[in-house]
């Protein structure tokens, strides 16, 4: 048994919080500063083949996948007994019901734990602020997802979300390196990298991102796309002279291998979030939309209250470069003639961006309302329904008793 599974033997356990994200989970317990794992949102399936079951959509195989990853979880990191702590689970508004469904019926009927809580995931993230409101954007691995928060209310009329994140850039990184990518092997021969390899695993895809891109400023971004524009006679006038690019890398892969990474591709990767597409959509574009469907009288405190949260926006430069580009789209008549806004302001968090809804969840966990918010194992039995976080108060019955010797005098 854990020294810490004696801690506190007479009151209630700590509860377990998780946030199984599209690429990574994290998992620990309330009251905690930090995850006690991170790891990635991935299990073996019957075949021995490692799967994301995030992406799998059959109900009976998302059952055994999750039942073996929280096995994983419970019996390997954490080393406790789920059946005698709550559960906090921090899931996106977006989230398929299915996914939803079934986790709650492997947590109660498969580890019988005493309660789960599905918490906003947008909402934990400001709760570690100690503010009601602000405008919040996740930047996940498949999806960047903006939704304004008034009072602890979700505006929900005023979310917005684009297709991209860390997935987007693993995918045209994978894509530019495989066409332009040269390798150097152990005799000292340099030839192009599809020669070499077929295809780059996800791990080192993310590890390229991390270790060697960042994103650039916003003057030097237009004087790359001015020159391109011109060059494939889009955009008249003559080519201006390009910055010099920042110094190519070398990344070792497997087998003695060596990648050359240019300079430009460090740079230009992260473009992809910032380009707007048919629709004219950016991850910049969608504060600024959000914005603009929230009542009049939100707009201004929106903008000076904004929280970024997710891995992909770790990336070295980001905020700076997004303010610029809010500063930059918001003197566009898109939005200068409906928007008047002081200026942008980011929050700093209390805690990394990947893991700020967690925390989130791991302070609201150590509340006493955690009890009267949650879903208890014996109501879950009864309907089989999963309701709504906010909607869950205290129950009927306890309220008619406490009123009861009222009616009676």
């Amino acid at each position: 048994m854990p020294l810490f599974e004696g801690i506190g033997f007479t009151s209630e356990k700590t509860a377990v919080i998780l946030d199984i994200g599209a690429a990574y989970t994290k998992c620990g317990f309330a009251g905690e500063i930090a995850p006690r794992c991170i790891i990635q949102t991935k299990i073996k399936n019957r075949s021995g083949q490692e799967v994301n079951f995030c992406k799998s959509t059959n109900p009976d195989e998302l059952f055994e996948l999750l039942k073996n990853f929280l096995h994983k979880l419970y019996f390997r990191h954490l080393l406790v007994n789920p059946k005698d702590r709550r559960v906090v689970i921090c899931e996106s508004l977006l989230a398929p019901a299915y996914f939803r469904d079934t986790l709650a019926r492997v947590l109660f009927k498969h580890y019988e734990v005493p309660s789960v809580l599905f918490a906003p995931h947008h909402q934990l993230s400001l709760f570690t602020l100690g503010n009601s409101s602000g405008l919040v954007m996740d930047l996940g691995y498949s999806e960047t997802l903006v939704i304004p928060i008034y009072e602890g209310i979700p505006v929900l009329k005023a979310w917005e979300s684009v297709p991209l994140g860390g997935e987007a850039l693993h995918s045209r990184l994978e894509k530019i390196l495989l066409e332009t990518a040269t390798v150097t092997t152990d005799q000292d021969s340099e030839k192009p990298l599809s020669s070499a390899v077929s295809s780059l695993s996800e791990k080192v895809l993310e590890d390229i991102k991390v270790r060697c891109c960042f994103v650039t400023k916003l003057e030097r971004a237009k004087l790359i796309q001015d020159n391109a524009l011109k060059a494939h006679g889009f955009k008249e006038g003559d080519k201006s002279e390009l910055p010099p690019p920042p110094p190519g890398v070398k990344y070792p892969l497997d087998g003695g291998k060596m990648l050359f990474i240019e300079g430009r591709i460090r740079e230009n990767l992260c473009e992809l979030l910032f380009e707007q597409d048919n629709e004219e959509k950016s991850v910049a574009t969608l504060i600024l939309d959000s914005i603009l469907k929230c009542p009049i009288d939100m707009r201004r405190y929106m903008a000076e209250n904004l929280v970024i949260t997710g891995g992909t926006s770790m990336l070295p430069g980001f905020k700076a470069r997004l303010k610029d580009e809010l500063i930059s789209l918001s003197e566009q008549p898109k939005y200068k003639n409906k928007l008047t806004l002081g200026e942008f302001k980011f929050h700093e968090l209390p805690a990394k961006e990947n893991y700020a809804a967690w925390l989130g969840g791991a302070l609201f966990g150590a509340l006493e309302i955690l009890a009267g918010r949650s879903l208890t194992k014996e109501k879950y039995k009864e309907t089989g329904l999963i309701p709504d976080w906010a909607s869950i108060a205290k129950e009927p019955e306890a309220e008619e008793e406490k009123t009861a010797p009222l009616r009676q005098r």
